[in-house]
């Protein structure tokens, strides 16, 4: 029997230990910053067993780690640990244990599974699992306690309970973290909406919500220093069936609270002053349980850009009456003349009157030909025909065809030597030089020369057009391709906006791009397009009849993956690659892109803007398999920053949809051929057809792993790849072998190149996250 004083001794520690837990799960619970939490459970652990070292690792729903968290350790111990090469393995033996593990020698043990046990100097040790209604969610591990003793079966039991406790504080900290990234994404999506949205409280008529686009469409409604809030009550509202309401005379309250659902309503927002903002309302009342409005949600799209292009079809549309009734009045004057039999006209007066019959005719067919032109282009059914050619034989027939018109420029033309045969649709290409001819005609006194200017540019060939004339706007010169834009002088006509915009859609459909460029008014201007090299076959300046990659002999089917949720989209892709000889895969799921890239090993991947929950780019970011290989961007949205967003993310190109198939093969041939072109930083080149490697014109001998190294550092410039990148793409994702076989090779590859590491040229070490090669400059 025990003593009444063992008794009281046994239950006053009791107590004490109770006491000491219930405090530990109070102190963890305090917070839902999952940071907060993982310091607070280690630290919490090591107080209730004394212990001297604590680390806390939590895994993910795959079994993956997520945190390390650790307490006691200096900074360079921490890192110590988390750099250590056989720390993941280890880490996965714990892991998967079923229950506590309470070890009295921890080195001697460690090492009788095989691992070393140099980073863990310490005899005593205690690791507890920590599970959540049944769901394992990782592990806390103390190590060497204060007193030397080694831990006992009664810090054993506390622990578990403290595990216990410890899970469901974790679980609540993710939950908690998850519901506001979840919130934060919702905010940020209906913030960046095109649409306005605002929220109204129903009870006390005020704005709960306002989102961006609801602030830019009232802010010309806004006196200077005033707050949408403060603009409400003087608001008169016009609704499509005449009637109107002003808040000055009925509170908004009172309004919101007999709200009823509006679907698509005109409805014009007017001030006192006169001015107004006309918007497409959709407005929704939320109803609490008893049926009463508790808050109104309305969106709102400003009708200003359709009223915009409503405007600009009438002046389009008037443009083209204006072109055609010239010629249209000319034919009837003519033909007129000529039935009048009262007139009795010689020979030769005939003649000149059958002349401008024909030549007005002409013109007609030409507005008529770029007018169908660019309806293609708009609809994305313009298709060229492609086959290898002479730059100079494009420029030759070009200007030959423009000295044989009513035109008195001299033409100069500077031609780089040698350059490549280019894959070109003879007739368009001609008909853009023509464009640009005569739009620099147009621009230029007759006295003045055009140049036409053509060199390499990469993996292109690029042709400018030159002239001395009045020059353009800087601000004009992002809007100059647009179907039709006026010009500033007061011109109307043709010529400038839909010829310049049938040029860009003809270039691009070859898969090339046009630019202008002006130093301002006086200054002239130089138009500047490129179009694809044609592939060389054989020997030097021989060119073999264009063909995709896909149809190389002895080589597979150069494979393309598409990310689209559009199934049309899909089935157009798939269909347009499959003709053009492409092995093809397609998937409307985004969450399956790491599986397919690794599965699949595609050359390219064609990569929709807009998915469904995420975008493109933050694609880009969060899924390194794509860093492997090019990715084209399509979209419907062709803004500039848009454009520019993407292609700094690392993208290869950007397809403003809708798209032709020939367009489409153009720019996958001209990514693919970019890729296959040799890598040149300073005297470095890479070779990655042949895998081949040179400094200074000499061969360098590289293992396969350091070869692989250099392919990867090279095909992302400019960018820091992490360790963890290079052990995913260069050692197969063996993320346990840790840093330091990248240090290794990173040192080999540097001595056999040439590297001064103190100082290099080609390989930069960013401290403590990875390395990086700088961009080549652009010759």
């Amino acid at each position: 029997m025990k003593s009444n004083d063992r008794i009281r001794e046994e239950n006053e520690a009791l107590r004490e230990r109770i006491s000491r837990l219930s405090a530990a799960s109070l102190r963890i619970s305090a917070s839902l910053d999952l940071d907060t939490v993982l310091h607070e459970i280690v630290e919490s652990a090591r107080k209730l067993t004394g212990a001297q070292y604590g680390g806390i690792a939590t895994i993910d729903e795959k079994g993956e780690p997520v945190d390390f968290v650790t307490s006691g350790f200096t900074e360079e111990e921490h890192r110590n640990l988390e750099e250590w090469t056989e720390g993941p393995k280890l880490f996965e033996f714990f892991r998967d244990l079923s229950g506590p593990l309470r070890i009295p020698d921890a080195p001697a043990y460690i090492r009788s599974l095989g691992f070393s046990a140099d980073r863990l100097p310490s005899k005593a040790f205690q690791g507890t699992p920590m599970r959540h209604q049944g769901v394992h969610v990782g592990n806390f591990y103390l190590v060497e306690k204060e007193s030397g003793e080694e831990f006992t079966s009664e810090d054993e039991e506390l622990l578990v309970l403290f595990a216990s406790q410890a899970a469901t504080a974790i679980a609540n900290a993710r939950a908690y973290r998850d519901e506001q990234r979840a919130r934060s994404d919702l905010e940020a999506l209906i913030d960046t909406s095109p649409v306005g949205v605002v929220v109204f409280d129903a009870k006390t008529g005020s704005i709960a919500s306002l989102n961006r686009e609801a602030r830019r469409i009232v802010e010309n409604l806004l006196m200077p220093g005033q707050t949408p809030e403060q603009l409400l009550p003087t608001i008169k509202y016009l609704r499509a069936d005449g009637r109107e309401i002003a808040l000055e005379k009925f509170p908004l309250s009172r309004e919101l609270s007999n709200a009823t659902t509006i679907r698509a309503e005109e409805i014009v927002l007017s001030v006192p002053d006169g001015r107004r903002v006309t918007t497409l309302i959709n407005s929704t009342p939320i109803r609490s349980a008893n049926g009463a409005v508790e808050s109104v949600v309305v969106t709102m799209q400003d009708l200003a850009p359709l009223e915009e292009l409503e405007r600009l079809r009438a002046e389009f549309l008037d443009m083209v009456s204006h072109e055609l009734r010239a010629p249209l009045t000319s034919i009837k004057g003519s033909a007129a003349t000529l039935l009048d039999t009262s007139s009795s006209l010689e020979r030769a007066e005939m003649r000149e009157f059958f002349r401008i019959i024909a030549e007005q005719a002409d013109h007609m067919r030409s507005i008529v030909s770029d007018l169908l032109d660019a309806g293609r282009i708009d609809s994305g059914t313009l298709s060229v025909s492609t086959e290898p050619t002479e730059v100079t034989s494009l420029v030759e027939r070009t200007r030959n065809t423009f000295l044989s018109g009513n035109y008195r420029h001299d033409v100069l033309i500077d031609l780089a030597p040698e350059l490549p045969r280019v894959m070109a649709d003879r007739r368009r290409i001609v008909q853009v030089l023509n464009n640009l001819l005569s739009n620099a005609a147009r621009h230029s006194p007759e006295s003045s020369p055009i140049r036409i200017a053509a060199l390499r540019d990469g993996a292109h060939v690029a042709i400018s057009v030159r002239d001395n004339g009045r020059g353009i706007e800087p601000e004009r010169l992002p809007h100059l391709f647009r179907k039709y834009t006026r010009a500033g002088d007061g011109e109307h006509g043709l010529g400038g906006g839909l010829g310049l915009a049938i040029c860009k859609g003809l270039v691009e459909a070859h898969g090339g791009r046009i630019r202008a460029e002006s130093d301002g008014p006086g200054q002239g201007a130089r138009f500047t397009f490129t179009i694809p090299m044609a592939e060389e076959a054989g020997g030097e300046g021989a060119v073999g009849r264009s063909r995709p990659v896909a149809h190389q002999e002895g080589e597979d089917k150069a494979r393309i993956l598409v990310v689209d949720d559009n199934p049309q989209a899909l089935r157009f892709f798939r269909d347009a690659l499959t003709d053009a000889g492409y092995a093809t895969l397609v998937t409307g799921d985004h969450r399956e892109l790491s599986r397919l890239i690794e599965t699949e090993r595609p050359h390219l991947v064609l990569l929709d803007l807009m998915l469904p929950d995420t975008d493109g780019i933050e694609l880009m970011r969060s899924v390194p398999e794509l860093a492997d290989q090019p990715v084209i961007f399509i979209s419907s949205y062709g803004r500039d920053e848009t454009i520019a967003q993407a292609l700094e993310s690392g993208a290869a190109d950007y397809i403003v949809k809708p798209i032709s198939s020939t367009e489409l093969v153009a720019r996958i041939r001209a990514a693919l051929r970019g890729r296959a072109e040799p890598f040149v930083l300073g005297e470095l080149a890479i070779h990655y057809d042949e895998r081949r490697v040179t400094v200074a014109g000499s061969r360098v001998e590289l293992t396969s792993t350091e070869y692989e190294l250099l392919r990867v550092l090279s095909i992302n410039t400019g960018r820091v790849s992490t360790y963890n990148d290079l052990l995913r793409q260069v050692w197969g994702g063996r993320y346990y072998l840790g840093t330091d076989p990248v240090r290794a090779f990173i040192k080999k590859l540097r001595r056999k190149l040439g590297d001064n590491p103190r100082k290099p040229s080609y390989i930069f070490n960013q401290h403590g996250v990875g390395y990086w090669m700088p961009r080549p400059e652009k010759p």
